[in-house]
């Protein structure tokens, strides 16, 4: 049996809100912390060498399917494609 079955429409949406609230503080994080490595990067880096523009392409790489994942929902997906499928099966026209 599937445990997201028995969770109640309150669980899935503090599940939902739960993630939300990770989603948010990452991408807080990610602002404050880059903003950091470019003011020191600025005062004190050499000129045309900006280490923090790599730092910030690879997390901001890495915040996009943090966002990707929030926006598709994956794991409310996979439990409505597995209905979908099974439904289908048990239906009298699927031939079996």
């Amino acid at each position: 049996m599937n445990p997201q079955d028995d969770a109640s429409p309150v669980v899935l949406a503090r599940r939902r809100a739960r993630y939300l609230t990770g989603l948010l503080w990452h991408i807080g994080v990610f602002v404050i912390i880059n903003a950091a490595f470019w003011a020191l990067d600025l005062a004190l880096g050499a000129p045309g060498a900006q280490w923090a523009g790599w730092i910030t392409a690879i997390w901001g790489f890495a915040l996009a399917f943090h966002v990707l994942a929030y926006l598709i929902d994956g794991r409310q997906l996979e439990d409505r494609k597995t209905r979908k499928y099974l439904d289908r099966d048990r239906s009298p026209s699927s031939g079996r």
